[in-house]
C-alpha cells in the first residue's frame, strides 16, 4: 500500500500555476517593486533591439537582469563588464523559465557619478579620434565684423557678453541665436545654433556657452553630437561654459576655451582703444617713411637738375658738335688718303699692262701676219709661195703675197 505524505489534502498545482503563484507573491511585495541593488556587471549583451541583458553579481550570488530600450536610451554612460554599479529596479519572475530577475530602469556607477563617468568616456573617445588636436583648431579673426552668440536670451551671461562686446569694439555686429542651455532638449537646440550660423555664414566667430551651474546643469555641453558639430564648424568657435573651474567637452573641441562668457567676449574682439593706438602707430611710421622717401627723391632731383645738361645745355651741344666736326674731318682725310693710294696702285698696274700690250710691240716696228682666215702665223712653214697674207702694223694693215720663203733650219742639240 502506498504511503501517504503528511500534506493536507488539496488539489495539485501545475508548473505554470506554481510559477504564476510565485510571480504574484513577488509582484505583490512592495519592498521588491522599487529597490536599489549593488553589484558588478557581467555577461553584458546589448541586443539589436536596444535591450540590455546582463547579470549582477557579488562574491557569493548572481542575479539576471534586463534593461529595456526605453530605459537604456536615458543612460549617460556606457555600462561595461566588471563595472561596479547600483541598479534601480523591480524584482519579478520570468514565468516561462521559472526564475526571478531584475527589471532595471536606471543604473549609476557605484562610487563614481554617472555624469562624470559619461564625461570621461566621451572625452577619451573624442581625444582618440583627434578632435582635440591643436593642429585642427582654427585661428580667430583679428577684427571680426559680426559675432554670433549661442546662449539663453534671458540669462546674465548674454547681457554680460553684449555689454563687453559693445564696450570693447562697438563696430562689431552681434547676432544672437536663442538656445536652451540645460535640460534634455538643450543639446539639440545648441546644435541648431551651430548649424544655423554655418549655413547662413553671416558671422566671423561664434561664442557658445552659458553662466555657471551644477554639473547636471552644464551637462548639455557634454553632448557628443554637439561636440562633433563644433569640430566640423567652418567658423571659429569659442566655448564659454560656466566658471573658470568648469570644463565640458565643448571646451576641449572648440577652437578656443574661455574661462567665462565675459572672458569669451574679451577674446572675440579687439579693444578699440588699443586698436586705434596701433593704427596711429602704423600711420606715424608710414608718414615718417613717406617723408624720408620724398626727401631722398628731392635730393636726387636736385642732383639731376644741377647737372650741366640742365644748367648749360648749349655748351653741352657745342661740345658734341665740335666732336662731330672733328670726326667728319678725320673721316674725309682718311677717305682722300685711301683714294690717292688706290690711284697710285691703279697707275702702276696700268703701266705694267701697257708694257705687256702687243700694240706696244707693233709701235716699235713689228708686224703680226695672219692668213686669210685670221690665224696668226708664227712659222714660215705655215705658208707657201703665192699665199696672200695680211700684215697687222702699228697703224693699219697690209695685204701681201708670198714671193719667196726663207725657212730657218734649227740645229739639233
Amino acid at each position: 500500500m502506498q504511503e501517504n505524505h503528511a500534506f493536507p489534502e488539496r488539489q495539485a498545482l501545475s508548473v505554470t500555476q506554481l510559477s504564476a503563484l510565485i510571480k504574484d507573491l513577488i509582484d505583490g511585495c512592495d519592498l521588491l517593486s522599487q529597490i536599489a541593488v549593488r553589484g558588478e556587471i557581467s555577461n553584458l549583451t546589448v541586443h539589436s533591439s536596444g535591450h540590455m541583458y546582463f547579470s549582477l553579481k557579488d562574491e557569493e550570488s548572481l542575479i539576471s537582469a534586463v534593461m529595456f530600450r526605453s530605459s537604456a536610451m536615458r543612460l549617460k554612460f556606457l555600462p561595461k563588464n566588471g563595472m561596479k554599479v547600483v541598479v534601480y529596479c523591480s524584482v519579478s519572475t520570468y514565468a516561462k523559465m521559472g526564475r526571478y530577475q531584475l527589471y532595471v530602469t536606471a543604473i549609476e556607477p557605484d562610487g563614481l557619478g554617472a555624469l562624470y563617468l559619461a564625461f570621461e568616456q566621451l572625452k577619451s573617445k573624442l581625444a582618440a579620434e583627434g578632435l582635440f588636436d591643436k593642429e585642427r583648431k582654427k585661428p580667430l579673426p583679428k577684427i571680426p565684423g559680426r559675432v554670433g552668440l549661442i546662449t539663453s536670451p534671458t540669462g546674465a551671461a548674454v547681457r554680460d557678453m553684449i555689454r563687453i562686446l559693445g564696450a570693447r569694439f562697438p563696430y562689431a555686429e552681434v547676432l544672437l541665436f536663442p538656445a536652451l542651455v540645460q535640460g534634455i532638449d538643450a543639446p539639440a537646440s545648441l546644435r541648431q545654433g551651430i548649424r544655423f550660423f554655418n549655413e547662413a555664414k553671416r558671422v566671423d566667430v561664434i561664442i557658445i556657452g552659458r553662466g555657471g551651474g551644477s554639473a547636471e546643469d552644464l551637462f548639455a555641453f557634454n553632448d557628443e553630437g554637439l561636440a562633433r558639430d563644433i569640430a566640423a564648424s567652418q567658423i571659429p568657435v569659442i566655448s564659454a561654459v560656466g566658471h573658470e573651474t568648469d570644463f565640458t567637452i565643448c571646451d576641449f573641441v572648440a577652437d578656443l576655451r574661455a574661462a567665462t562668457p565675459s572672458n569669451a567676449a574679451e577674446l572675440a574682439v579687439p579693444e578699440m582703444e588699443g586698436l586705434l593706438s596701433a593704427f596711429q602707430n602704423v600711420i606715424t611710421k608710414m608718414k615718417l617713411l613717406c617723408e624720408r622717401k620724398t626727401e631722398s627723391y628731392r635730393r636726387r632731383l636736385r642732383a639731376v637738375t644741377g647737372s650741366r645738361v640742365f644748367t648749360d645745355a648749349k655748351a653741352l651741344y657745342e661740345g658734341k658738335r665740335q666732336r662731330l666736326l672733328y670726326l667728319k674731318q678725320g673721316l674725309s682725310n682718311n677717305v682722300e688718303k685711301m683714294l690717292l693710294s688706290a690711284r697710285a696702285g691703279l697707275s702702276e698696274k696700268a703701266a705694267l699692262l701697257d708694257g705687256l700690250s702687243p700694240l706696244k710691240t707693233l709701235a716699235r716696228g713689228y708686224a703680226v701676219p695672219t692668213d686669210t682666215e685670221g690665224r696668226v702665223l708664227r712659222d714660215a712653214k705655215e705658208t707657201k709661195v703665192g699665199d696672200r697674207l695680211r700684215l697687222r702694223l702699228h697703224k693699219g694693215s697690209l695685204l701681201v703675197e708670198v714671193k719667196e720663203k726663207d725657212e730657218e733650219k734649227r740645229k739639233k742639240k
